[in-house]
C-alpha cells in the first residue's frame, strides 16, 4: 500500500444517507407516490439540478438559501456557471419548463416530478439541506378549474393512507379568504399581515399579536379579529358559517368561502378528521392566490408540514406573455421518511432486494448449472443473486441470512438429483422446478 493520508468519513449535517435496508424501505415508498400520481393521469418530468440564479432569486424569502455553482478550479475567463443555482424547490424549475415547451405541451398540464432538491440553511429536525421533494402540478392557460383544488388533496390522502403513515391532518384554507376578511377589516397591506399570521405555530397568539399590533400598527380591534379567524377550525364546510358569524364583509372573502366550501363539500367522503378547515393556515409566499394546504402530524404538532402547496395565477409570467395559473401539491419525502426512522416507526426490512441465492459448488459443472439456473430464474422475473465464488455451504447460507434473503437454492449436485429450495425462515427445503417455481 502506498503512504497516504486517511480522511476519516463523516456524515454532512443536513445530507441524510441510508442503510441499503433502509433504502430499500424509501424505494418502496417512492414506488407507491409515483403510483398514485399515474393512478390520476399524471406524467412524470425531470429537469435539471440547476437553473438560472435570476430565476431563483425571483422567488424572494428563498434567496439566501441558494447554493451557487461553481467549479473548484475556475477559468476566469469562462463565465458559463457564474450565473447558476441548484434549485431549492421544484415549482420555479416545473414553471420554466412550462413556458419552454409550451407548444408541445396538452394543456390543462398534469404532471408530477421527484426530485432532490437543496436548501442553504441550518440542519435541524425534520430541515435538511439535501432532501427529495414529490410534486404534483396542474397548469392550464388562463383558468384552472375548481376541480382541482379538491382532487389534489384527495391524490395525496390516498398515498399516505397507503403508506400508513401515522395519524397525520391535511389542513386546508384560502388564501382569499384571509385577504378578503382582512380587506374588510380595514387593513392597508392584507399579505403582511397573512406573512405575520403564517408564524404563528412558532411565534403563538402572544407572539402574532405583537407584531400584527407593534410592526404592522393594527387596533386592538383588528388584532382581535385577526385572532379569532386564525382560531377557526372545521372538519365540514359549516365552517363557512363560523367565518361569516365574525361579522365582516368583502367581495373576496365570500369568492374564497365559495371555493373553500367545494373543497370541503367534495372531500367529505374522506375519514372524518384527515381533512381539516384551519384558518390559521397562510402559507406565507406571496404567489400564493386561493386554496392552501399544509398536512401535519397529529401526534408531533411542532414538527414542520409533511405536504403541502397552494393555488397560484401566473408563476411562469416571467418566461411567457401567457396567463398560466396552476395549483399544486408537494409531499415531504425526507421529512416524512426521516421522523419515522428516528421515532423506531419504520419497519425495516431485508438489506438485499434478492428473493434468493444461488448456491455456487465447488465442482465446474455444477458451477456452470448453478449459473444457467440463475440466468432461467431472472428472465422468469425473480431477482437471483449468485454467490462469489465456491465455498463452504454453510458459510454461503450465513451470507444469505446476513443480508436477508429469504431463499437458498441449491442445483443439483450430482446427475439425476433435484434442484432443492430452502426457506431460511421456515428452515424447510424442498424439491424445485426452476421453470415453474415461484416464490411463496
Amino acid at each position: 500500500m502506498t503512504d497516504q493520508q486517511v480522511v476519516r468519513p463523516a456524515a454532512i449535517s443536513g445530507f441524510p444517507e441510508w442503510l441499503p435496508e433502509v433504502r430499500l424501505v424509501e424505494q418502496h415508498w417512492l414506488d407507491v407516490i409515483r403510483a398514485g400520481f399515474e393512478r390520476y393521469g399524471f406524467c412524470s418530468v425531470e429537469t435539471p439540478s440547476v437553473e438560472p440564479l435570476d430565476v431563483l432569486m425571483a422567488k424572494g424569502e428563498t434567496s439566501q438559501e441558494v447554493y451557487t455553482l461553481r467549479r473548484l478550479q475556475e477559468d476566469q475567463n469562462d463565465t458559463s456557471d457564474a450565473k447558476l443555482g441548484l434549485h431549492f424547490d421544484l415549482t420555479v424549475p416545473f414553471a420554466r419548463y412550462i413556458a419552454q415547451h409550451f407548444n408541445d405541451l396538452v394543456f390543462p398540464f398534469k404532471r408530477y416530478q421527484i426530485q432532490r432538491v437543496w436548501r442553504g440553511e441550518r440542519a435541524q429536525e425534520g430541515r435538511f439541506r439535501e432532501f427529495t421533494q414529490c410534486d404534483i402540478d396542474v397548469i392550464n392557460v388562463d383558468h384552472v378549474p375548481l376541480h382541482f383544488d379538491a382532487e389534489l388533496p384527495r391524490i395525496i390522502h390516498e398515498i399516505m393512507s397507503e403508506l400508513r403513515l401515522p395519524a397525520w391532518t391535511i389542513n386546508v384554507n384560502n388564501r382569499k379568504v384571509l385577504q378578503g376578511f382582512y380587506q374588510g377589516l380595514g387593513v392597508d397591506d392584507p399579505l403582511e399581515v397573512i406573512r405575520t399570521v403564517d408564524k404563528l405555530d412558532k411565534i403563538g397568539v402572544s407572539g402574532v399579536s405583537e407584531l400584527l399590533s407593534q410592526k404592522i400598527g393594527l387596533t386592538d380591534r383588528q388584532v382581535g379579529a385577526c385572532v379569532e379567524l386564525a382560531s377557526l377550525r372545521g372538519t365540514d364546510a359549516s365552517v363557512v358559517e363560523d367565518v361569516t358569524g365574525l361579522g365582516i364583509r368583502s367581495e373576496l372573502l365570500s369568492e374564497g368561502l365559495d371555493e373553500l366550501a367545494f373543497v370541503l363539500d367534495s372531500l367529505s367522503d374522506l375519514p372524518t378528521g384527515s381533512l381539516l378547515a384551519d384558518l390559521s393556515i397562510a402559507r406565507g409566499l406571496d404567489y400564493y392566490t386561493g386554496t392552501v394546504y399544509e398536512g401535519k402530524f397529529t401526534d408531533w404538532p411542532g414538527y414542520g408540514s409533511i405536504c403541502s402547496g397552494g393555488r397560484y395565477e401566473n408563476l411562469a409570467g416571467s418566461y411567457i406573455r401567457r396567463n398560466l395559473p396552476g395549483i399544486g401539491m408537494s409531499i415531504g419525502l425526507t421529512r416524512i421518511f426521516a421522523k419515522l426512522l428516528a421515532e423506531g416507526l419504520l419497519p425495516t426490512g431485508p438489506a438485499s432486494p434478492s428473493d434468493l441465492l444461488m448456491v455456487l459448488p465447488e465442482g465446474r459443472e455444477q458451477a456452470a448449472e448453478a449459473a444457467a439456473t440463475a440466468g432461467l430464474l431472472r428472465r422468469r422475473g425473480l431477482k437471483v443473486e449468485l454467490y462469489h465464488q465456491p465455498d463452504k455451504v454453510g458459510k454461503q447460507v450465513r451470507y444469505a441470512s446476513r443480508k436477508g434473503i429469504p431463499y437458498i437454492w441449491f442445483p443439483p449436485l450430482s446427475e439425476g438429483r433435484e434442484h432443492e429450495v430452502k426457506d431460511l425462515v421456515s428452515g424447510e427445503q424442498t424439491a424445485a422446478d426452476p421453470e415453474t417455481w415461484q416464490r411463496p
